[in-house]
């Protein structure tokens, strides 16, 4: 079983979700557990493995969209904490574009804005975590325990 540094694996997970699905990669490498980077939007400072595309030897980590982190996750947090009428404001925010921060917004004026964040990294660290297990990679939690 590789392992790979939980801060490491969230960095690499931030970094594919940011922006469109597909527009920013990482790979894991199955023998080593070494993180590849790559994005449409930058230039290429470090060569990928010729390989790179091989499931046999790399996992794909995947955009957050995948795990149910985007728009659901908003409304499945919005339906335990907002009244009626709010959530029928967030629901009529996520039609348009910079949802996110009239989301923000909306939530700061309501005092959630804390507990959105407090929410969306639990679950953001659940599904990463379940994945992880998933793929068979074994998450090591800090800096002293060195990855195999």
């Amino acid at each position: 079983m590789i392992s790979v540094h939980y801060s490491d694996l969230l960095q690499a997970f931030e970094f594919v979700s940011f922006g469109s699905p597909y527009s920013h990669s990482a790979y894991i490498s199955r023998a080593t557990g070494e993180i590849f980077w790559e994005s449409e939007l930058m230039e290429e400072d470090e060569e990928l493995p010729e390989d790179i595309g091989d499931p046999d030897k790399y996992i794909t980590l995947p955009h957050k969209n995948e795990f149910d982190l985007g728009k659901r996750l908003v409304l499945r947090f919005c339906a335990g904490e907002l009244s009626d009428e709010d959530y029928d404001k967030v629901e009529d925010i996520f039609t348009r574009k910079g949802a996110y921060a009239r989301y923000k917004n909306l939530l700061e004026s309501r005092g959630l804005l804390e507990a959105w964040y407090k929410y969306e990294e639990a679950e953001t660290e659940a599904a990463l975590r379940e994945w992880a297990e998933e793929e068979g990679l074994k998450i090591v939690e800090t800096a002293d325990e060195p990855p195999a």
